[in-house]
């Protein structure tokens, strides 16, 4: 669609909500928003005059889904992802990898170059969350404990010169993952803190060298003491570090999430979903890297019991993040979409709905289920 234009009884952006509006596009990209009534003639029109047209939602940090996940290293995982996260109203996404060999990373990467170029027929790829193989033992979570290492300057920044890494995960406590941070910045790679061990001060320091998110805050990490606020109580004292939340109610109590709300406030929390190829197909065995995890209930485990991602769509995400902190729909955009969107350098045309941003919508019903998806201008979902 060379021109469209969407007629929203509702668009509910970042900071203002406006009523009975009509946002223009022409080759993917808004060139305006008005108040006409009447769309311009030879304009393609979609009436959501009966919905809440909000941007569309941005996942920095996913794995996979329906029985595909990022590491499959195939244009099938991805294209399926692309499409199933689609229907849940997300926009574009970070394809994350997970701690493996050189070569099994460096194969995911090169496929998420691939169809880059190629495009997908759901959400956008904007790019590759390298999540791990640099992490610290202690906290590996559901990450694969004999694959993790120290950081290698020749393997990461092979990854760097493909031009496709947006964020790495790193425990930035172990000297060798630090030396790496001077070159994730050069390379324009967001850095974020994650299955670390780092007590606050080392945090801190870390912080003012550069490191600017939290992977899945409160999990992988040291927690909050009153005595030793740990890795979790310097990411909440931090102005300047923007908080990943997987808002499922397990991963994190909603009165925790209220709490993580309260501190960061909505410019600085990113609503993530972390999930893994389970998402969309319910219990079950499954697995994560080479090892078997089981679904029970929605919540993803390994044998020894712990989370193993998620089986969370940011739409679900969006209503759980209201129920537990009474946010406005306002801020829950922002924290789905303009946050995330920020915290890995494209805040200036995904995740929010002016002139000269892509044409990437959400059409949500009164209940905040998603009814159409919008990439670029162009219809992706519609229920």
């Amino acid at each position: 669609m060379s021109n469209l234009v969407i007629q929203c009884g509702t668009l509910v952006l970042p900071k203002e909500t406006l009523r009975n509006v009509n946002v223009h596009v022409r080759d993917g990209v808004v060139t305006q928003i008005t108040s006409d009534v009447t769309p311009p003639s030879g304009t393609t029109v979609v009436d959501a005059r009966e919905y809440t047209v909000v941007p569309g939602f941005v996942d920095i940090h996913v794995h996979g889904a329906l029985d595909h996940d990022t590491m499959d290293a195939t244009p099938l995982a991805l294209e399926t992802m692309s499409v199933f996260f689609a229907s849940h109203g997300v926009t574009s996404f970070l394809p994350t990898t997970m701690t493996a060999p050189r070569a099994d990373i460096d194969a995911a990467l090169l496929n998420i170059k691939s169809m880059m170029v190629a495009g997908t027929t759901g959400a956008q790829i904007l790019g590759a969350h390298i999540e791990g193989p640099y992490l610290n033992v202690k906290q590996c979570g559901a990450q694969f404990p004999d694959l993790i290492r120290p950081a290698d300057r020749d393997e990461y920044r092979s990854w760097f010169d493909t031009g496709i890494a947006r964020l790495i995960t790193i425990a930035p406590e172990i000297a060798a993952n630090a030396n790496m941070i001077d070159d994730a910045l050069l390379a324009q790679v967001a850095i974020a803190i994650g299955h670390s061990d780092a007590d606050h001060a080392t945090a801190q320091r870390c912080f003012m060298r550069g490191v600017t998110q939290a992977t899945h805050t409160f999990n992988g990490m040291r927690g909050l003491h009153h005595r030793e606020p740990g890795t979790a109580g310097a990411i909440l004292a931090n102005d300047n570090v923007v908080a990943q939340l997987i808002a499922d109610n397990v991963h994190v109590h909603p009165a925790v999430m209220n709490i993580i709300y309260k501190c960061k406030t909505a410019d600085k929390l990113a609503l993530i979903t972390d999930a893994m190829e389970a998402v969309g197909l319910g219990d079950g065995m499954y697995k994560l890297g080479p090892q078997d995890i089981t679904v029970h209930n929605g919540e993803a485990r390994t044998r020894s019991g712990s989370l193993a991602g998620s089986t969370l769509t940011l739409d679900t995400a969006v209503r759980n993040i209201i129920a537990a902190t009474g946010c406005s729909l306002n801020d829950a955009v922002t924290m789905s979409s303009l946050t995330p969107a920020t915290s890995i350098k494209l805040g200036d045309r995904k995740g929010n709905l002016k002139p000269g941003y892509d044409a990437d919508m959400t059409v949500l019903d009164e209940a905040l289920y998603v009814q159409k998806t919008i990439v670029g201008g162009r219809i992706v979902y519609e229920r």
